[in-house]
């Protein structure tokens, strides 16, 4: 109750300064609302690349302003109370640009009204779903009705929303409710650059020249998603010291937690030669890269992690649980692209029965990634200014 008086508030407030400056004339301007990196990034490139007149904008998480505010060419704002000055800019160029890109959900959404020849396009963060969020998210029976529909009006605000496959834009539907003629088949920027080899080898050079520890080694990267519970109280459910000692001494962890978790991991000093906490690494896109396998959960990585065709183990050791909380779409089970593993031990065994069924790796791929094709931020770009040059 106090959580939606809060909010409420917080809503009520935002709408007034966005009224406010509703007044003014719109501007040849994209706003980004950003809470992650590659695909705001990988669009801005483009962007930058085709010489585009118009002013690009970066309202920034706290996580994510240092990343954004390195870049030339734009402008990038904290988007947070925390900065009230920041805060207020970025409410003026929401209501002034001609373009507005949002990545997640986004609260303010529900109170404001974007004038009608300005467009809100949804550049959700994943690239595929496997746990239920959105209108079909299990939680929303104990949510007030007053908050369903709170969320329908955030969803209702997106005049496009850019999917990578089929199976994205089914499950978009249901999740946000949206029409099909919302829908835009573009594929997904952040993968644009798995289909280029020749960035993909200098990405690797620049990793092992700027950590050299990680060449010559078998990179596992375990990457797992949040549970609500980690965000108060995060206990790594990966016994690494059992698991590297059944590997060979060729092989190093890197572990990639979701930004989520501001917990540090404790790594004991002799094995901090062999693990390494990549948590605050600013781009998940490169720690896939110089991986030769990839163990997560009910992440969205393995969509983007399946166009490499490497080994992907899922690790379950809660699956019972997790399925009740948050449920999930499709048969979960029958269309993961890899084993499943419930203990260390159950890792360690997979591992060294090298036991790899790519070909299941790569219908998954070819299933969710049917849009992207390399193309992604050139085509987004591309609708972008057919959009600005006919306001």
């Amino acid at each position: 109750m106090v959580r939606e008086a809060a909010i409420t508030i917080y809503l009520f407030i935002f709408s007034l300064i966005f009224a406010f400056f509703n007044r003014f004339s719109l501007r040849n301007k994209v706003v980004f609302v950003v809470s992650f990196s590659e695909n705001n990034q990988s669009i801005y490139k483009e962007m930058i690349r085709q010489d585009s007149t118009c002013r690009i904008i970066f309202l920034a998480t706290e996580q994510m302003y240092p990343t954004f505010s390195k870049l030339k060419g734009a402008s990038t704002l904290f988007f947070d109370w925390k900065n009230p000055l920041h805060f207020m800019k970025g409410i003026y160029h929401l209501a002034t640009s001609k373009v507005v890109m949002v990545d997640n959900y986004y609260g303010f959404l529900a109170q404001i009204r974007f004038r009608d020849s300005v467009q809100c396009i949804q550049l959700w963060h994943a690239n595929g779903a496997i746990k239920k969020f959105g209108l079909k998210d299990p939680s929303n029976e104990t949510r007030t009705n007053r908050a369903i529909q709170r969320f329908k009006r955030v969803y209702n605000s997106f005049d496009k929303v850019v999917v990578g496959s089929e199976a994205m834009a089914d499950i978009f539907k249901q999740a946000f409710g949206v029409e099909d003629q919302r829908i835009v088949r573009t594929g997904i920027p952040r993968t644009d650059i798995f289909f280029n080899h020749a960035k993909q080898m200098k990405i690797v050079q620049n990793m092992y020249k700027k950590y050299p520890y990680l060449k010559n080694k078998k990179i596992i990267l375990y990457a797992p998603t949040y549970r609500e519970k980690d965000l108060h109280d995060f206990q790594l459910q990966l016994n690494f010291q059992e698991l590297l000692s059944q590997l060979k001494q060729e092989y190093a962890l890197i572990i990639k937690l979701h930004p989520a978790i501001k917990s540090e991991i404790d790594i004991p000093s002799e094995f901090d030669h062999l693990v390494y906490d990549f948590s605050d690494y600013h781009s998940m896109n490169e720690l896939l890269f110089i991986s030769d396998l990839l163990i997560t959960d009910y992440s969205s990585i393995p969509f983007e992690y399946s166009l490499l065709n490497r080994p992907i183990i899922f690790y379950l050791y809660d699956l019972e649980e997790y399925m009740k909380e948050r449920g999930m779409w499709e048969d979960y089970l029958e269309f993961l692209p890899g084993p499943i593993a419930y203990t260390t031990k159950d890792i360690g065994d997979i591992i060294r029965a090298e036991n790899v069924d790519y070909e299941r790796i790569s219908r998954f791929s070819k299933k969710w990634n049917e849009y992207s094709k390399g193309f992604a931020s050139k085509n987004i770009v591309d609708m972008l200014s057919n959009h600005l040059r006919d306001q």
